[in-house]
């Protein structure tokens, strides 16, 4: 019996469950063009698209840490209209499903980049990334204040019909309760987890290994952690849960879904095996075939507690 890989998100079904994660992939042309047909993808998630043009953080903004990545990138990009211009026929052109991920430091910039999205061909849903300073509340993150992640998800919502994914902040200390906020606000479903805030010190310069000095990590060092927020979220909303954080591998994919995850997105993987995620979809073939899985689905939130 061959399993079948079919994930449906809300309005979306996707070919399988494994999709890529924000900010480690770019835009999908440099996979597209070298690797790999991006199609067999279960979905591509763009990298963070602002209103404007960002030039991001100065070098050096990557460092290998113990079993993890730290990145200080800084939401560099292209800003939302030279991606629907430049860069989104690109994907279209690959037959990619893409899941443009969105950012911005309000609410009316988080509504303005949803507004021009909206009803533009080629972009299957869009997945906003509350893990932003508001620079109108002090800089306090939207994704650590459910109301404030609540009035993003709303005035997304207003704006944009498609499916809505909202990516959830490990720095928030109550995850069920963002998890009901954003949903009760329209969210469609969640991923999560974004990175961790984390620092790197080099101890012969005695100086910080980032220029920002604390930048995100990201890889198998928080996989215990993404899984434990994934099974939290999952048993709190009726929405599919997008999980992620370390997975590097089928297995650890298949233990995300196991959590509760309908899907997952391979992250951290991409820039030690630029195959990874292709890897990763042909694995979770062959463990459910092995396994006797009628369904890839099956096994969403089976974990055995008893």
């Amino acid at each position: 019996m061959k399993t079948d890989l079919t994930t449906v998100i809300g309005s979306l079904t996707l070919k399988n469950p494994v999709m890529v994660a924000s900010g480690t992939f770019g835009y999908g042309e440099e996979f597209q063009n070298d690797l790999y047909d991006i199609s067999q993808l279960g979905a591509v998630v763009t990298k963070g698209i602002s209103l404007e043009p960002r030039a991001g953080n100065p070098m050096p903004r990557v460092v290998e840490t113990a079993s993890g990545m730290l990145n200080a990138i800084g939401l560099p990009g292209v800003g939302v209209e030279a991606f629907v211009s430049e860069k989104l026929p690109l994907l279209r052109a690959a037959r990619a499903t893409v899941i443009v991920n969105i950012f911005g430091p309000d609410v009316d910039a988080y509504r303005g980049v949803a507004e021009r999205l909206a009803g533009v061909d080629g972009v299957a849903a869009i997945e906003v990334n509350i893990s932003c300073p508001n620079v109108k509340s002090g800089g306090i993150q939207f994704g650590v204040d459910p109301q404030a992640a609540a009035k993003v998800t709303q005035a997304v919502r207003e704006v944009f019909p498609g499916s809505l994914i909202v990516k959830l902040s490990p720095q928030c200390s109550d995850i069920p309760g963002m998890a009901r906020a954003v949903v009760d606000a329209g969210a469609d479903a969640l991923s999560l987890i974004n990175t961790i805030p984390a620092m790197a010190i080099d101890p012969i310069t005695r100086r910080p290994q980032l220029s920002n000095v604390v930048g995100g990590l990201s890889g198998p060092a928080i996989k215990p952690i993404a899984l434990r927020m994934v099974r939290e979220a999952a048993g709190a909303v009726p929405v599919p849960i997008i999980g992620m954080g370390g997975i590097m591998d089928a297995l650890d994919a298949v233990e995300f879904l196991l959590a509760g995850a309908t899907a997952v997105q391979v992250g951290t993987a991409n820039f030690v095996r630029p195959m990874a995620a292709l890897e990763i979809i042909e694995g979770l073939q062959r463990y459910g075939d092995e396994q006797g899985v009628a369904r890839i689905a099956d096994l969403i939130g089976a974990l055995d507690v008893e």
